[in-house]
C-alpha cells in the first residue's frame, strides 16, 4: 500500500528529506510538517501538500484530478482547506473521498466542459464543499454541475451548490444521499434524480431555482423507494412553462413507492408537491405556503396515495387526486388543514378550474380534514362521470360558496357523505353538480333521487 509520503512525493507537492523525514514545499518546511501531523491525524491528504493551493490565478485542475486518482487508488480521503480553487472537468474515480471547511472551501466552475462528473462507480463522498457553477456554460454531454451515473452510493453531505446553469445535481441510476446541504440558482431544478435506487434526500434548504426543486423521475413505471424528508424548499419558477410539468416543489414522476415526509414548501409557481404516474406513494406533515397551482397533487395513472397531516396555506387548489379517467384511483386524505384556496391559476384551465379545496374521484376516502376560505368549494367529489367508490366523513368545512359538491352526472358510483360539519356556504351545504353546473337543490339533510348517493348525519354550522 502507498504511503501518504509517497504519493505526495510522486504528486511532486512535496520533497521528503533527511533522515527525520521533514518537508521542504511552498509553504515552508515547518507549516508543511504541522499540516501533515493535522492531517495524519484524520487518516488522508492535505491538497495543499500537493502544491494545490487556493486563490492560485491558474488552473487548479490537473493537479486536484491527479490527487484524487492517487488518494482513490490508495484508499485515501482528500482534505481542501479554506479557499476558492479555479477547476473544470474533473473525473471522479471509484471511492474518492473528497471534504473542506464548511462554508469555506470553494471549487469555482472555470466554464470550460463540466465541473464535476462520475460514471460507473460503487462510492462516493462529498462533504463540506461549496460547488460554484458561477452561472457558466455546461458541455451539452452533460445535465448538472454535478453529474452522477450508474453510482451506487453517492453521499453529498453539508455541501453548498450554487448557479448552475442546468440542474445543480443530477443523477441517473444512482443510490445513496444528498443530506444537509444548501442548493441554490440552478437554472432548471436543484435536484433530478432519475430512476434512482432508494435515494435519501433530507434536510436540505433548496431556493431560487428556474424550473423545480427536487424531481424524481423514472424512464419506465417502477419502485424508486426514495425518502424526500425535512427539507425546506422556497422560490420555485416556471421558466419554461406549461401546465405543471415545471415549477413544483418536489415533483414525482413514475417512481412508486416515494415517502415525502416533514418537509416545508413555499411560493412554487406550480405545486409545493406533485406526484404524477407514482403509487404507493406517502405524503405526510409537511408544510405547503403559496403554491401557485394545486399545492398537493396525486394525479394520471396511479394506485394508492396517502396524504395526511399536512397543512396547506394559499393555493389555486389545495389537494387533488384526481385522473380516474387515466387510472388515478385508491387514496385516502385525512387529517389536513387547507385553507386560503384563490380561483386564481397559473393558465386558463379547460376542465374543473381552480378554488377547490380537496378533490377526489374514485376509491378515496377522505376525513378528519378541515377547510376553510376557498373559493369554489371545500369539497369536490368527481367531475362528470369519474366518481366511483368515495366516502367523506367528519370533516370540517368552512367560508365557502359551496360545501361539498358531488357529481351526479349518470354513471358515477357509490359514494357515502356522513357526519360532516358545514358553516358559512351560502350557495348550499351540500349539492349535486352535472360538470360545472349546479344540477339538486339543497342535499345536506339527506337524498332519495340518487341510489348511489348517501347523505346523512351531516350538520349546518
Amino acid at each position: 500500500m502507498p504511503t501518504r509520503r509517497s504519493i505526495l512525493s510522486g504528486l511532486g507537492g512535496l520533497v521528503v528529506t533527511g533522515a527525520t523525514g521533514g518537508f521542504s514545499a511552498a509553504c515552508g518546511g515547518l507549516a508543511a510538517a504541522q499540516s501533515l501531523s493535522h492531517v495524519e491525524l484524520r487518516g488522508g491528504l492535505d491538497a495543499a501538500d500537493a502544491g494545490i493551493m487556493p486563490g492560485a490565478d491558474d488552473d487548479q485542475s490537473r493537479k486536484l484530478q491527479a490527487l484524487l486518482n492517487a488518494a482513490a487508488k490508495a484508499g485515501q480521503p482528500v482534505f481542501l482547506p479554506a479557499g476558492t480553487y479555479e477547476v473544470s472537468n474533473l473525473d471522479l474515480p471509484e471511492g474518492t473521498r473528497l471534504s473542506g471547511v464548511p462554508g469555506a472551501t470553494r471549487l469555482s466552475y472555470r466554464g470550460d466542459g463540466h465541473l464535476i462528473a462520475v460514471r460507473d462507480v460503487r462510492h462516493i463522498s462529498l462533504s463540506g464543499i461549496t460547488f460554484d457553477g458561477a452561472n457558466r456554460w455546461l458541455a451539452d454531454y452533460t445535465e448538472g454541475l454535478l453529474a452522477f451515473r450508474g453510482v451506487e452510493e453517492v453521499l453529498i453531505d453539508n455541501c453548498a451548490i450554487a448557479g448552475s446553469r442546468k440542474y445543480g445535481v443530477q443523477m441517473e441510476r444512482c443510490g445513496g444521499r444528498i443530506a444537509a446541504s444548501r442548493i441554490t440558482g440552478a437554472a432548471k431544478a436543484a435536484i433530478w434524480s432519475v430512476e434512482g435506487r432508494a435515494m435519501s434526500i433530507r434536510d436540505n434548504e433548496i431556493s431560487d431555482c428556474g424550473n423545480g426543486g427536487i424531481l424524481v423521475h423514472r424512464w419506465t413505471k417502477g419502485a424508486d423507494n426514495s425518502m424526500i424528508t425535512g427539507n425546506r424548499i422556497s422560490r420555485i419558477a416556471a421558466t419554461d412553462g406549461g401546465t405543471g410539468q415545471h415549477g413544483n416543489g418536489i415533483n414525482l414522476f413514475r417512481a412508486d413507492g416515494v415517502m415525502i415526509e416533514g418537509n416545508h414548501v413555499s411560493d412554487c409557481a406550480f405545486s409545493a408537491i406533485r406526484a404524477n404516474s407514482a403509487s404507493n406513494v406517502i405524503i405526510s406533515g409537511n408544510q405547503a405556503l403559496r403554491s401557485g397551482e394545486t399545492a398537493i397533487y396525486a394525479e394520471f395513472s396511479f394506485e394508492g396515495a396517502l396524504i395526511a397531516g399536512n397543512l396547506i396555506d394559499g393555493a389555486a387548489n389545495g389537494i387533488s387526486v384526481v385522473n380516474f379517467d387515466q387510472g388515478g384511483r385508491l387514496a385516502t386524505v385525512s387529517g389536513n388543514i387547507v385553507r386560503n384556496i384563490t380561483a386564481k391559476g397559473p393558465y386558463v384551465h379547460d376542465g374543473a378550474g381552480f378554488g377547490y379545496g380537496i378533490a377526489v374521484e374514485a376509491e378515496t376516502t377522505v376525513t378528519g380534514n378541515v377547510v376553510e376560505t376557498a373559493a369554489k368549494a371545500g369539497l369536490m367529489l368527481g367531475w362528470g362521470p369519474y366518481l366511483r367508490n368515495v366516502v367523506v366523513s367528519d370533516n370540517i368545512i368552512r367560508k365557502a360558496p359551496v360545501g361539498i359538491m358531488i357529481s351526479v352526472v349518470e354513471g358515477t358510483g357509490s359514494v357515502v357523505v356522513s357526519h360532516n360539519l358545514v358553516a358559512e356556504t351560502p350557495t348550499g351545504a351540500v349539492l349535486g353538480y352535472r360538470w360545472a353546473n349546479k344540477a339538486t337543490q339543497e342535499l345536506v339533510d339527506g337524498s332519495q333521487a340518487f341510489d348511489t348517493l348517501v347523505v346523512e348525519g351531516n350538520r349546518r354550522g
